[in-house]
């Protein structure tokens, strides 16, 4: 059975965006990019909010017609080109990116058919207003999170109202040298 994976960069006050929806707040480098990359070889569908996906959707395709994207944008951008995407929103009335699956209704039965489903892992890349969602219908087996060196103060975060408390079990832990501290968690059982 696959997991529904939440892969997603936090501060250290557990916002996925500042107030504004930014991310300029992450310090991605090439050591970032590498785990990022580790992250992506382990990913059966990617799976977003409709804010992530319309961010995705206008900026991958542009990178397979740009002869100065580096190797590793190019090689990101074929693969989302390519693998199964799910989209979850209930406003949207279609999905026109290649390989994309829209999910507007009944998302916990839709999603644990796909868990059902041989292959990699389902992995939430940020959308923290759809992870919210699928947390709350205790849909997220394991926790990829980044925690970034920085204090926003304010934001979007996945966990705050709505969320009870969720025991978690800590799997891993690694320390870059931006700071950054990648964890991975699965549910306590």
């Amino acid at each position: 059975m696959r997991k529904l994976v939440l892969f997603m960069h936090v501060s250290l006050d557990g916002y996925a965006s500042d107030s504004n929806g930014g991310l300029d707040w992450i310090p991605y480098n090439e050591e970032i990019e590498k785990y990022a990359e580790e992250v992506v070889a382990e990913v059966g569908s990617p799976v977003y909010g409709r804010t992530t996906y319309r961010m995705m959707e206008s900026h991958w395709p542009t990178v397979l017609d740009n002869p100065d994207a580096s190797k590793h944008d190019m090689e990101h951008a074929k693969w989302v080109q390519d693998v199964k995407k799910i989209v979850i929103s209930s406003t949207m009335d279609k999905a026109e990116w290649n390989n994309t699956m829209l999910i507007k209704d009944n998302i916990a039965e839709e999603i644990k058919a796909l868990k059902e489903q041989p292959g990699k892992n389902l992995v939430i890349f940020g959308s923290p207003g759809a992870a919210k969602t699928l947390l709350e219908l205790g849909l997220i087996d394991e926790f990829l999170l980044t925690i970034c060196p920085v204090v926003l103060g304010g934001g979007k975060s996945v966990f705050d109202g709505g969320v009870e408390k969720i025991k978690l079990k800590l799997l891993s832990s690694r320390t870059f040298k931006s700071g950054i501290i990648a964890t991975r968690y699965e549910l306590e059982k």
